[in-house]
């Protein structure tokens, strides 16, 4: 039986996460970016509303396995909605933390591909100006949050590596594919 697959996408704010996995859902219909549990206020598209209370319950049943607080509100994965996404194909988790990712893997069982999204910080701003971000500062410290973050855990280990400057997000989204096929096939092997 092969493993339930899913994908991890890591990258300061503006690398691409959405633009990328919007490329991997065209690409092939069992992708999907999972929606995480979202506790504060502000932007409701892309993110399961909760609670505080909500919150507590789920770490009082150890269904939490990472929350990151940034922009002032909780964003969670949570066992319930990863048990959902995967029931639906393959996830896509987008992270900007290591602690994130390491959290993940070991709290959750699947093959999980570990995907680093990179762009410069002067890129990130510019994206993040083009599209209309009201808190562009906000996200740029985020950026600068994620080179440390990189800086303090050179150890880490990806399966790809992506610039988004100079790969097509289509051909990032091929690459993750390709990744996963073969990730496959040498489990089955």
């Amino acid at each position: 039986m092969t493993a339930k697959q899913g994908v991890i996408l890591y990258g300061p704010p503006a690398s691409g996460k959405d633009t990328v996995t919007a490329a991997l859902t065209e690409l092939h219909s069992k992708y999907a970016q999972f929606t995480r549990l979202k506790v504060g206020t502000g932007k409701s598209a892309g993110y399961r509303m909760g609670t505080a209370e909500q919150l507590q319950e789920l770490e009082a049943a150890g269904d939490v396995i990472y929350a990151n607080a940034r922009y002032g509100n909780t964003y969670i994965i949570d066992v319930p909605g990863l048990d959902d996404a995967f029931a639906c194909g393959v996830p896509v988790v987008h992270l900007g933390q290591v602690d994130g990712i390491r959290a993940l893997v070991d709290g959750y069982a699947a093959d999980w591909s570990v995907v680093l999204l990179w762009c410069p910080r002067q890129v990130t701003a510019q994206r993040s100006a083009g599209r209309g971000d009201s808190d562009t500062s906000a996200r740029l410290a985020a950026w600068d949050a994620t080179r440390g973050d990189l800086d303090a855990h050179q150890d880490m280990a990806w399966d790809l590596t992506v610039d988004t400057t100079v790969v097509s997000p289509q051909n990032a989204a091929q690459l993750i594919d390709q990744l996963l096929v073969q990730r496959a096939g040498a489990a089955t092997a």
